[in-house]
């Protein structure tokens, strides 16, 4: 049977993902992730993509990021296709347009809670200001943690840190792996709608990965990646 197409948001997307393929090659075989994918971010939207482990979901997150390139088809944000940027380019890129949070190794171990989001408003051409800072570790509830380096957090808290540190540089599109996926159901809600409230206020486009059904059911909509293919969920 056919997969359902993807239903296309509202005119005009931040990020375009048009009959992308990936795969990984090593020097005896060749294991394809997916082929011809298709999808589209809104501006003020939260997407979220759920789908069984090792379907290529972080690898649709890698692909959008510019942290690799599709071997066919077009990611593009904003009209620029990512894979024609140079490194130098993408980095860039990422430090003033994307923030992306991982399933960990996100935050600099050596630095506070609050030192790593100062670093990462630097990083973006800005300067931190400690209110500005304070605010965003008190969106994601760490008010009470801005001078704890990563070791004194837990897995969750040192998750909601990342996200702040994701939103320090007022990116256009967040991209989340797992952001919520060490956080009880009452915390995981309280992420998402801070993630909402900055989707209304600034046109954030977010791309949430989770494997929580209570979770994707706060986003704008969700789509699921079985098999290699995109699915309306």
């Amino acid at each position: 049977m056919q997969a359902a197409a993807v239903p296309a948001p509202r005119s005009d997307p931040l990020l375009r993902v048009e009959g992308v393929s990936k795969a990984y090659h090593n020097a005896s075989e060749t294991t394809p992730v997916f082929e011809d994918l298709d999808l589209e971010l809104n501006r003020g939207e939260i997407t979220c993509l759920v789908g069984p482990s090792g379907s290529g979901k972080s690898t649709i997150i890698s692909l959008i990021a510019g942290l690799m390139v599709p071997d066919t088809g077009r990611v593009s944000f904003a009209g620029q296709d990512v894979a024609e940027l140079s490194d130098t380019e993408r980095s860039h890129l990422r430090s003033r347009k994307i923030g992306v949070v991982l399933q960990s190794g996100n935050l600099l171990p050596f630095l506070t809670a609050a030192e790593n989001i100062a670093i990462a408003t630097r990083l973006a051409g800005a300067t931190p200001i400690p209110a500005q800072v304070a605010a965003l570790l008190d969106q994601v509830g760490l008010a009470d943690r801005a001078d704890h380096l990563p070791r004194r957090l837990s897995g969750g808290e040192a998750q909601r840190a990342a996200l702040a540190v994701a939103l320090a540089n007022g990116p256009e599109l967040l991209l989340a792996d797992e952001v919520v996926g060490q956080l009880d159901s009452t915390t995981a809600r309280f992420v998402v709608r801070a993630l909402e409230q900055a989707c209304r206020e600034r046109g954030l486009s977010v791309l949430l990965v989770t494997h929580s059904a209570e979770v994707a059911a706060l986003g704008s909509r969700v789509v699921r990646l079985i098999d290699g293919h995109l699915e309306a969920a």
